[in-house]
């Protein structure tokens, strides 16, 4: 059997622009997105062994995540490189009502991916295999490849984690919610926003929420609640934890890092309460600079707020 490291993630990395809300309305960070890799940087920063599954373009963006993920220990030794179509590109604003994305993705290397580009033997090795919804939504084809991917998974043993993050701006209501749910009945855990599950529901009490996911067939659902923490739940067990206070500039990404850090912690032999908390840390600590990747904590940054209360 191949090696691959212990996470296993699938996506579309995206080169990110942001323009910070003290700015000049002009100027703007170049820094790098996409939720699925997100959790790979979070999770390698954390101490975990993580790779990526996507593909990217001929050009200098894609050039500058291959450096990103050498430099971040993340496994890229799958991914592929469309000799025509681009890197996609993101564009994060901020407002009263938070932080907003705008695209630019449209037929990119990631969007293209096939079943056939799937490397199943090194997602077959992994103990855990983690995408998103975002992934599913960016193309049919690459919808059909993460199903692969879950396929594979499920077949070798490896668990399957999944969030439902949802961009309308990429697929109906409808059917996002036909996709999201027949995926949440295929996977082990669960990891959903409760915004985004109150769209996908229709639903608005947490508690309630995680009784939906866990009739769809999710063995365990760790709900999101940003600054409130999150809300654990599985059919024989729920508990909530409180989140962690911060100065928050930039909330970008602060999902991905609990996905990551929590799977990291459960890699390193945490039971459940112990690994959220830890996640829990690092969202929070993640949202006090801009961006997606370059706030992310190391472990050290985590451990030592975690010890401070």
């Amino acid at each position: 059997m191949p090696t691959a490291p212990d996470l296993v993630s699938i996506g579309e990395p995206l080169i990110e622009f942001n323009r910070p809300r003290e700015g000049d309305g002009r100027t703007w960070l170049q820094g790098f997105g996409g939720d699925s890799q997100n959790v790979a940087i979070a999770a390698a920063r954390q101490g975990a062994s993580a790779g990526y599954v996507t593909s990217l373009g001929e050009d200098w963006m894609g050039d500058a995540f291959l450096d990103l993920w050498r430099s971040e220990g993340v496994d890229a030794s799958r991914v592929r490189r469309h000799p025509t179509a681009p890197t996609g590109v993101s564009f994060v604003t901020h407002g009263p009502a938070g932080h907003k994305f705008d695209y630019l993705r449209k037929n990119s290397a990631a969007s293209l991916m096939t079943p056939e580009d799937l490397p199943a033997d090194y997602v077959a090795a992994a103990r855990y295999l983690h995408l998103s919804a975002i992934g599913q939504a960016i193309s049919s084809s690459a919808r059909e490849t993460c199903a692969a991917a879950v396929a594979a998974a499920r077949s070798a043993g490896v668990k399957v984690s999944y969030d439902t993050n949802l961009r309308l701006r990429l697929w109906e209501l409808d059917t996002a919610r036909a996709c999201i749910d027949a995926t949440v009945a295929l996977c082990d855990i669960l990891l959903p926003s409760l915004d985004d599950s109150r769209q996908l529901t229709g639903l608005d009490r947490p508690d309630a929420i995680a009784d939906r996911y866990l009739s769809l067939g999710a063995p365990l659902v760790v709900l999101k609640m940003a600054a409130d923490g999150c809300l654990l739940a599985s059919p024989d067990r729920r508990f909530r934890l409180p989140g962690h206070a911060v100065q928050a500039v930039d909330a970008t990404g602060a999902g991905d890092t609990f996905d990551g850090a929590f799977l990291a912690r459960l890699i390193a032999g945490d039971d459940l309460e112990t690994a959220a908390r830890y996640a829990n840390v690092a969202a929070a600590l993640s949202t006090q600079g801009y961006g997606a990747v370059t706030p992310i904590p190391r472990a050290d940054a985590v451990r030592a707020a975690l010890a401070s209360g």
